[in-house]
């Protein structure tokens, strides 16, 4: 072997646990990460579900009644028509 060869072994040697943990740090992050797109993935698509569920559902008709707001107009006219006569 080399010189170099050598060299190399030896800082691996010594470097090797440094190494293993940084491997072994890095493998958890990449699963965490997938654990998060899967959950992300699982979320949007529940959500697009239940929106195209509600949107299916019949509507509830809301009817208003505007009869205070002519009596209201009503009122303010003839108010009006007195204070111009």
């Amino acid at each position: 072997m080399s010189q170099e060869k050598v060299d190399r072994y030896k800082q691996e040697k010594a470097n090797r646990k440094k190494n293993m943990k940084k491997a072994k740090i890095q493998k958890v992050m990449g699963r965490c990460a997938a654990v998060v797109v899967a959950v992300v993935l699982v979320g949007l698509f529940g959500y697009s579900a239940y929106g195209s569920y509600q949107s299916k559902q019949p509507k509830e008709e809301v009817s208003i009644d505007y009869s205070a707001v002519n009596e209201l107009s009503q009122n303010l006219d003839a108010l009006n028509q007195t204070d111009g006569e």
